[in-house]
C-alpha cells in the first residue's frame, strides 16, 4: 500500500485508520495500541452480552450431564464442543418463577416476567435492553435484535413492548458496515433533530404543568424529566455516530438465504455478522432468536419438520432426527463462542469480556413445559468448567443468572424480575 506512513514512536490509537485514495479502513486491535489505551481499557472494559434463544428448546437427556460440579462426564451435545467446556457453565434445574403457558411464554425468556394463560400479562424490560439502556451509548448501535425468519424477539422495552427483530443478513450487514451516502446521512441527522425538537416541546409543556402539581406528582415529573434528558442525550449521541465512518470488514456483503428451512446455514450467517459487530465494537448487546421451522431442516437423516420433531412424544425415530438437528444448532453456537475465544483484544480475548447465553423458554417442548430450561452460559469473566445442578422439581430462579450478568457489566443490580440475588455457584474471576 503506497503513501501510508505510521510512526510507532507513540502507540497507535484504537480508532486509527489506513487512508488512501479517498478510502478509510479501520485497524483491528494491535499490540502497538496497548500502551496508550491500557489504563482506559482497564478502567472501562468493553463488556458485552449475547443471548441466543431457541423457541423449541433442547432435548434434556442429550444436553444435561449426570454428574454435577466440575469434572462431569460431558453429555452427547456437550461432547461435541468439548474444547469449550472450560469456558462455559451448564445450569440445570432452573426456570423463571411464575412462568407457564408453553410456547406463549416466549416473551419471558429474557424478562423473567411471570406469565400464565389465565392472567392478564404485562411484560417488562429484558436484560439485554436493561444493559443497553445504561451502557449502549458507548457504541454506534446500543443493541442488535435479530431473528432468523421473522420479527419476533425476546427483547422488550421498559414499557413491555417487543422490539421487532431484523431477519435479513444483508440488511443487517448494510446497517453495520456499508457507508451511508451524504444524502442518507443528512436525512438521518434531520430526523434526529426533529426528534429532539419534539422532546423539547414535550419538556416545555411538562414544566408548565408541573407548577400546578402536588409533591407526589412533581416527583413523578422529575423522573419524567430524567427520561427526557436521557433520551435527548441518546439522540445527540446518535447524531454524532451518523458523521463517523462505519468500520470496514473483510467479509463480503452476504446474500439472504431465501429458504426458511435452512435454519443451520441462516444461523451461522447471522452469527458470523454478530461476531464482526462485536469485533468492531459496533454494539455490545445482541439477541438472536431462532423460531421453530415447520418443514424438514436439510440435515442428513432428517425428513420431518423441526417443530414436529420437538413434539416427539418419546418416539425414538423422532428423537433420533431431533438429535441431529439440535446437534447442529449447538455446534453452530459453539463455533461462534470459539471464534470469540480465538480473537484477541487488548484485555485478552473477546470471549473474556463477552457473556454468551444459549437458552429457551421451553425445558420440554414435547410437553410444552417451561420448567428446567436449557442453559449454557459462556465467557464474560466467570469461573466456568462446571455443571451447576439445582432441583429438577423445585426449580432455582434463572433470573438470578441475569443479576450476575448485570453485575459483571458493572451495573448496580441486586434484583431483576423475580430474582432473589445472584446465581449460587457462579463466581466472577
Amino acid at each position: 500500500m503506497k503513501n501510508v506512513h505510521f510512526s510507532f514512536a507513540k502507540s497507535l490509537s484504537r480508532r486509527s485508520f489506513l487512508k488512501g485514495a479517498g478510502a478509510a479502513m479501520a485497524l483491528p486491535w494491535l499490540e502497538a495500541m496497548t500502551p496508550a489505551f491500557a489504563s482506559s481499557l482497564a478502567a472501562y472494559p468493553q463488556r458485552r452480552f449475547v443471548s441466543v434463544s431457541l423457541a423449541l428448546g433442547l432435548h434434556a437427556p442429550n444436553l444435561n450431564p449426570v454428574e454435577s460440579g466440575r469434572g462431569y462426564t460431558p453429555s452427547l451435545y456437550l461432547s461435541q464442543i468439548k474444547d469449550l467446556l472450560g469456558d462455559l457453565t451448564i445450569v440445570t434445574g432452573s426456570s423463571h418463577p411464575g412462568v407457564s403457558g408453553g410456547h406463549k411464554a416466549s416473551g419471558s425468556i429474557l424478562t423473567a416476567a411471570p406469565y400464565s394463560r389465565n392472567a392478564v400479562f404485562k411484560n417488562t424490560i429484558s436484560v439485554d435492553q436493561h444493559m443497553a439502556k445504561h451502557l449502549g451509548h458507548h457504541t454506534r448501535f446500543p443493541s442488535l435484535v435479530i431473528n432468523l425468519s421473522g420479527s419476533n424477539s425476546p427483547s422488550y422495552t421498559e414499557t413491555g413492548s417487543m422490539i421487532p427483530a431484523e431477519s435479513s443478513p444483508s440488511k443487517l450487514f448494510d446497517k453495520l458496515f456499508v457507508a451511508d451516502s451524504p444524502q442518507e446521512q443528512a436525512m438521518q441527522v434531520q430526523r434526529l433533530k426533529e426528534g429532539r425538537s419534539i422532546m423539547d416541546v414535550v419538556a416545555a409543556d411538562a414544566k408548565t404543568l408541573q407548577r400546578s402539581l402536588g409533591a407526589g406528582d412533581r416527583d413523578k415529573m422529575d423522573q419524567y424529566f430524567d427520561s427526557v434528558r436521557n433520551f435527548e442525550k441518546r439522540l445527540s449521541a446518535s447524531e454524532d455516530w451518523v458523521q463517523k465512518p462505519k468500520p470496514v470488514v473483510a467479509m463480503k456483503p452476504p446474500q439472504d438465504i431465501s429458504d426458511n428451512n435452512e435454519v443451520i446455514k441462516r444461523k451461522k450467517l447471522m452469527l458470523d455478522i454478530m461476531f464482526l459487530a462485536l469485533q468492531t465494537d459496533s454494539t455490545r448487546f445482541i439477541t438472536l432468536h431462532v423460531d421453530g421451522s415447520g418443514e424438514a431442516i436439510p440435515v442428513p437423516g432428517v425428513n420431518e419438520g423441526y417443530h414436529s420433531l420437538s413434539h416427539h412424544g418419546l418416539d425414538e425415530d423422532k428423537i433420533d432426527q431431533l438429535t441431529r438437528v439440535e446437534s447442529a444448532l449447538v455446534n453452530t453456537w459453539g463455533g461462534f463462542v470459539r471464534k470469540l475465544k480465538d480473537s484477541n483484544e487488548s484485555s485478552g480475548t473477546i470471549l473474556d469480556q463477552t457473556s454468551v447465553l444459549l437458552t429457551s423458554n421451553l425445558g420440554n417442548a414435547s410437553a410444552h413445559d417451561n420448567k428446567n430450561m436449557p442453559v449454557l452460559f459462556a465467557g464474560g469473566g466467570f469461573r466456568h468448567g462446571q455443571h451447576i445442578a439445582f432441583d429438577q422439581n423445585d426449580n432455582y430462579p434463572l433470573p438470578n443468572l441475569f443479576v450476575s450478568a448485570l453485575q459483571r457489566q458493572g451495573l448496580e443490580a441486586d434484583r431483576f424480575g423475580t430474582s432473589t440475588g445472584t446465581m449460587t455457584g457462579l463466581e466472577m474471576i
